[in-house]
């Protein structure tokens, strides 16, 4: 069997032309239509009247893995998993860089189709320092001799090729396709990324051209299916 994977920075579903609009993620995330996705940069409020983490989880169908990094005057900020399949564990790491925006983890393992498949979610920071620094904390969380099956994703922030986290990651898993998602009306650079052990398991890796995915956040999401 295949399980779709996708990961989409949502920029607060603030979209290009300044409107704050989930309902136009929703979309994007319905026509994906992946088993899990990793998100970057929700904002949410948990005990709100409408939390719209929970909202884009229902329109899916799919279990929410919050990530919190920020608690903000409106409710909590960072990080979340939606996954339809029901996680066995569930591990969530704070890398962040005093004095930088907070910045976290999460890593879930799945059962699938006999297989365990671990998936390790991040948004790393906007400094080359942090992000070589925080590759190096996840890095291990990779190193789970019971996975069949290994996925990392996210946004990576970095925009060098010749960066350390890329070079780090590649070692790690090989090189794999990266399409540009950033910015999303004309996108140049390949900020969001997947990698999939064993290289051979992956059977695709896209970037949707749904129509509401040019407006809906200054990112694309990137989507792959991986052989399970």
């Amino acid at each position: 069997m295949a399980l779709r994977i996708a990961t989409y920075n949502i920029h607060r579903c603030v979209g290009c032309d300044g409107l704050e609009a989930p309902e136009r993620i929703a979309d994007v995330l319905r026509d994906i239509n992946a088993d899990v996705t990793a998100l970057q940069e929700v904002a949410f409020d948990a005990d709100g009247p409408k939390n719209i983490l929970a909202d884009l989880a229902r329109s899916l169908n799919a279990q929410v893995i919050a990530g919190p990094t920020l608690l903000e005057q409106k409710g909590h900020y960072g990080n979340a998993v939606l996954s339809r399949i029901a996680p066995h564990s569930i591990d969530r790491l704070d890398i962040s860089v005093p004095g930088r925006e907070p910045r976290g983890v999460i890593a879930i393992k799945l059962r699938v189709n006999g297989s365990t498949v671990r998936i390790v979610a991040t948004h790393l920071g906007l400094r080359p320092g942090e992000r070589r620094y925080q590759m190096g904390r996840l890095l291990p969380l990779l190193e789970h001799p019971d996975a069949e099956v290994t996925i990392l994703l996210g946004d990576f922030n970095e925009w060098f090729l010749w960066g350390r986290p890329l070079r780090w990651a590649n070692r790690r898993f090989g090189s794999m396709p990266a399409p540009a998602t950033f910015p999303s009306r004309r996108p140049l650079l390949a900020l969001d990324r997947i990698w999939v052990d064993p290289a051979d398991r992956l059977i695709s890796l896209h970037r949707p051209r749904h129509a509401a995915a040019a407006v809906a956040s200054d990112h694309l999401p990137l989507v792959a299916q991986v052989a399970i």
